[in-house]
Order: structure tokens, then C-alpha cells, then sequence
């Protein structure tokens, strides 16, 4: 299976939050913070499916590093792959923590139209934190542009170390694999991502995301490119987000309030 983009909404949003204190004193990101945390765990999960699934005989490998086992149903229909990264909490390759299971379930190839993926964690930490839940990505054929395109719904929850704290997520997005997917290669790969989220925060306080601009992934830039979208919380204060025009940077606005602030990182 052609390795699939993942959406790169967390690791940006997460610079919402380390940016200057006195910008931090312009508004409360909790929601924003929780929301990054939530994508992001969830995009690690189909991460680790997409490094171990093939489109030709169900496994690629332990390209993440740590699983104990990997167990593949070919018998049964749909076909059923369980991840194992066992009980200790093992580094991968990529840095991240890893212990539990992930068991997904194929109704047909990633390319083919129909085909339903399901993924769902059992006992699955990453970094300590606990997911609960599920993500299905359904292909929906070609568009009216002919490119393939997917849905991706997401409903779950994820606990904080030490059950700190709980988040809870709903998200559904339109990918739309709009560059590279002739190719073998991943690195020409380019997505637009569409959609909505909701969820709840650490304080148990409800906040709505929209995309207001598709969202372009592009593979090779561990950034989102360009687009916009709003995120709303408990507060009622819409924070809007613009990832600019299309350079492979970390910078970004938020507007709350009539305000602009540029952030850019560690700054």
C-alpha cells in the first residue's frame, strides 16, 4: 500500500501553544492545546497501519520498530490485521513510546473503491497517553476531478499519563489525493484535507473546528503548506488560523478578536 499522507494539523497547531507568554495572555488555547494532542495521536495510530501494511500481501514489515507480533487473518473476510507492540513500553524508530495492540480490519485494497479500514487500539498507549476509540477511512472513488478520495471519520478519547486528564474527539474529514498517486514514489504525494471536528477539553469544555480553506499536504514539507481554518471554543471567541499560500515553512497566523499574531515556532 502506497504510504498515506497523514494530517499534519497537530504538529502545527502544537506551535499555537509554544509561542511567547504574553501571547498566551491574549487568549486561552487549552481547546487548541487538546485538539493538537487528540490529532495527533490519532494520526500516529494510522501512521504505524500504514508503515506495516502492503497492497500486495497485507504486511510491509515492522517499519516502526517495537512490535512483538504481527498477526494477519487471510482466512476470514473482511481481513483482519493485529498489531502487537506487547506490554513494555518500547522507543520506535521515530522517537515515540509505544505499547499495546492496534487491530485493523480490510474490507478491500486502499486503492479500491468501497474499501472500509478500520483501526481500533486496545490497551494502545503512545507517549503514555491511553487511546480509546475508532478511525475508519473509507475510499469514495474518484471525484468529479478523478482523484481519488476518502473519508475519515475519527471518535474517540485519549487519557493523559498518569490519568491526568481526558480528551474526547469526533472529527470528519474529505483527504483527497490530489498529487503523486501515479508515482511509487511518496515524496510527490499531495493532499487536500477538508472537514470538521468537535470535541471536549482537559476541563470537560466542548469546542468545534471547521476547515474554511482546504488544507494542503504535501509530503515532503512537514508542514501544512496552506489553507485555513477556525476553531471555536467553549468561549464562544473563534480563533482563525491561516497557514499561508504555499510555502513549506513552519509559520502561521491566528486572528482572534480582530488581532493577528504570526507565529513561528519556538519563538
Amino acid at each position: 500500500m502506497k504510504r498515506i499522507a497523514l494530517i499534519l494539523l497537530p504538529s502545527a497547531l502544537v506551535l499555537l501553544f509554544s509561542c511567547k507568554k504574553d501571547k498566551e495572555k491574549v487568549f486561552d488555547n487549552t481547546s487548541t492545546r487538546d485538539n493538537a494532542i487528540a490529532e495527533n495521536i490519532f494520526s500516529d495510530v494510522f501512521k504505524v497501519v500504514d508503515e506495516v501494511s502492503s497492497e500486495t500481501d497485507g504486511i510491509r514489515g515492522d517499519g516502526i520498530g517495537c512490535i512483538d507480533n504481527i498477526v494477519v487473518d487471510t482466512a476470514s473476510w473482511p481481513r483482519t490485521v493485529l498489531i502487537d507492540f506487547g506490554d513494555d513500553y518500547c522507543t520506535g524508530v521515530d522517537g515515540r513510546v509505544r505499547n499495546g495492540q492496534l487491530l485493523i480490519s480490510y474490507t478491500g485494497r486502499y486503492r479500491d473503491e468501497g474499501t472500509v479500514i478500520t483501526i481500533t487500539p486496545s490497551g494502545y498507549t503512545v507517549d503514555g497517553y491511553l487511546v480509546q476509540g475508532t478511525k475508519v477511512i473509507t475510499n469514495l472513488g474518484l471525484n468529479s476531478n478523478g482523484q481519488i478520495h476518502y473519508s475519515v471519520h475519527v471518535e474517540g478519547s485519549v487519557t493523559a499519563p498518569g490519568n491526568a486528564y481526558d480528551i474526547t474527539t469526533i472529527s470528519d474529514r474529505i483527504r483527497t489525493w490530489i498529487g503523486g498517486s501515479s508515482t511509487l514514489s511518496i515524496w510527490d504525494d499531495v493532499y487536500e484535507v477538508t472537514g470538521t471536528a468537535s470535541g471536549t477539553n482537559r476541563f470537560d469544555e466542548p469546542y468545534h473546528l471547521v476547515i474554511t480553506q482546504p488544507l494542503r499536504i504535501e509530503i515532503g514539507c512537514q508542514w501544512i503548506v496552506s489553507g485555513k481554518l477556525t476553531l471555536t471554543p467553549d468561549d464562544g471567541t473563534p480563533r482563525f488560523i491561516n497557514f499561508g499560500s504555499g510555502q513549506c515553512n513552519q509559520g502561521f497566523t491566528v486572528t482572534i478578536n480582530g488581532n493577528e499574531y504570526p507565529i513561528n515556532g519556538g519563538n
